[in-house]
């Protein structure tokens, strides 16, 4: 790609971010709010698809399609573990565990 100045700003921004993240204080806050982002995001999904009763099949399908897309790109040895992918492998493990949450309270 070419060095322009668009490129250069983006790069060194995410270097920048990439260093302000490498406290493990900051990495571990920022990935427990991932977590609980997925968390969120399931259980407002499943409320939200819940309501019309129309869209139950669909959005399964969308959220199991998620998480092996996720499951690839997080799982695959060719590729080595980025920052942003194992951000997006915590929101998914939140969104599975919102998920079987909200199963087991309707559940019961």
């Amino acid at each position: 790609m070419q060095q322009t100045r668009l490129n250069t700003l983006v790069n060194s921004s995410l270097l920048r971010l990439e260093y302000f993240f490498s406290n493990p204080w900051r990495r571990i806050a920022l990935n427990l709010l991932a977590f609980l982002l997925g968390v969120f995001m399931a259980l407002s999904i499943s409320s939200t698809a819940g309501q019309a009763a129309k869209l139950d099949i669909s959005v399964g399908i969308l959220l199991v399609l998620f998480t092996e897309f996720v499951n690839r790109l997080a799982y695959n040895r060719k590729t080595k573990r980025l920052f942003w992918i194992n951000l997006l492998n915590i929101v998914k493990i939140g969104l599975v565990y919102g998920l079987f949450l909200q199963a087991l309270i309707l559940g019961s």
